[in-house]
């Protein structure tokens, strides 16, 4: 029970970053917002990562590869991407797409390194791709012809195709290095990468108000889905392994859309509902037979 509850609430944290992060990012720019992110999280992980980051100098300066792929991919990359698609769509359409994750992940896997997947996943893949084409195209059979798409749903997309790789280098790095100093030189690697960036959102700094309710808002970003939803994510897999733990993450769109309507004011329509239902019906179906397979 203990597992299931951190696993929800991994769900909820990541839910808000799309719900707080939407008038977030109506002030503060995509970059910047990232930078301020990472800067609170490295901050707050300090205390718990510095110890086990000093007692692994040797292992961060021989797997550096790999801390800079985690770093690029999950970290400036698909939170650059997140934000600036909040700017341009909704986020009940945000955690929709998110929700699809696992999809591009095994899309990705087959691509490049060859894995197989059976004819039960291969349904999954295209019945979660229906889900998210139909939303995208807010099933209107002009909007395909016209090639009328959000550009904000477009750029969710590439999100969700970079943390796809982020997935797939979690699954070959991550058991190399310790949790919460590996959390802390991710996070200083993406802060270093995320200066020179920075001087592309100079003129949108300077028009930032710094209000309460901002400041609280990076204030969680920085905190509960960078940091507490990570911690939580990875010790639910601990617990019952990652097969069951990623079913979890489908409750995230059902998080956003409760969150949206009721803090955002955003009107739900019938067309997200069923895109969501089909997205997280492949993506039950592509992890179902996963599981099986692993079993055999």
């Amino acid at each position: 029970m203990k597992a299931y509850f951190l696993l929800v609430l991994t769900a909820i944290f990541y839910a808000g970053n799309l719900i707080v992060g939407k008038p977030v990012t109506a002030e503060i720019p995509p970059i910047t917002l990232s930078f301020f992110r990472y800067i609170i999280a490295a901050v707050v992980i300090l205390p718990l990562g510095y110890k086990e980051w000093k007692n692994n100098r040797s292992l961060w300066i021989r797997e550096w590869k790999a801390i800079l792929a985690l770093s690029v991919t999950g970290l400036v990359l698909f939170n650059i991407f997140v934000y600036s698609a909040l700017n341009h769509t909704t986020s009940i359409n945000a955690g929709i797409v998110e929700a699809s994750t696992p999809i591009f992940t095994l899309i990705l896997s087959f691509l490049l390194f060859g894995e197989k997947f059976n004819r039960k996943q291969m349904l999954g893949v295209f019945i979660s791709l229906f889900g998210v084409f139909f939303v995208i195209t807010k099933g209107s059979l002009e909007v395909i012809l016209n090639l009328q798409f959000n550009i904000g749903d477009l750029i969710m997309l590439l999100a969700m195709v970079t943390w796809a790789f982020y997935s797939m280098f979690i699954k070959q790095h991550i058991w190399k290095f310790p949790a919460y100093g590996a959390l802390l030189v991710m996070s200083v690697a993406a802060i270093v990468m995320f200066l020179p960036l920075l001087l592309i959102e100079m003129e949108g700094m300077k028009h930032i108000d710094w209000s309460g309710s901002i400041i609280l808002g990076l204030l969680y970003l920085g905190i509960f889905p960078s940091l507490i939803a990570l911690i939580a994510y990875n010790k639910g897999v601990q617990e019952i392994g990652p097969n069951r733990a990623s079913i979890f993450l489908n409750l995230v769109p059902v998080f956003t859309m409760i969150g949206a309507v009721v803090f955002l004011q955003e009107a739900l329509t019938i067309v997200q509902i069923v895109g969501a239902v089909f997205v997280i019906i492949g993506v039950i179906v592509t992890n179902r037979s996963k599981t099986k397979a692993t079993e055999v």
